[in-house]
């Protein structure tokens, strides 16, 4: 998101107020907060949206650990029915001051790095933090129970229905 931008579930914390000794936070994004993030990550409702952090200042890093829980409402990839799904996810995010390299070097990404977010030195966000977690834990492709029902209808044929594999079954149930 761009820093002119300010997200729609921030809670920003002054980096002043992290210590060697965790801090803890616990996040309630309100209705509004919600019904902007459903709408940023293209959900049919955000009904809950609660985190439990903690915060602990580690060399040149903040270390944020904790979970969330949430639920919503999703459009199915299929039959465009609502699908409801309740996440209760943990999350791991180490937060760094941004460097100052060129935005036109390639950066390689190590495994440990991939829960790694910058900050501008002077405030994490840790609503947006939260915010981000959840839109890695909800589902790309919802399914609702009709959506195969749905698709065999308009004539999508399963995994197991298509395929060279199915072609060679037709092959053999026709010569038996």
């Amino acid at each position: 998101m761009s820093p002119e931008i300010k997200p729609e579930f921030s809670h920003e914390i002054p980096l002043s107020e992290i210590g060697s000794k965790a801090v803890h936070f616990q996040l309630s994004a309100n209705e509004a907060e919600r019904a902007a993030l459903a709408k940023r990550f293209d959900l049919l409702s955000l009904d809950q949206l609660d985190a439990n952090v903690a915060l602990v200042h580690d060399d040149s890093s903040i270390l944020v650990s904790g979970d969330f829980v949430a639920r919503l409402s999703q459009s199915c990839v299929a039959s465009d029915l609502p699908v409801l799904s309740d996440i209760a996810e943990s999350m791991a995010i180490r937060f760094v001051a941004q460097s100052n390299q060129p935005t036109e070097t390639e950066v390689e990404l190590e495994i440990q790095d991939c829960d790694t977010v910058f900050h501008d030195g002077r405030v994490i966000d840790l609503g947006e933090a939260v915010a981000q977690s959840l839109a890695l834990a909800i589902d790309p492709f919802p399914r609702s129970a009709e959506a195969d029902a749905v698709l065999k209808k308009a004539g999508v044929l399963g995994e197991h229905q298509g395929g060279p594999f199915a072609a060679l079954a037709a092959l053999r149930k026709g010569a038996d």
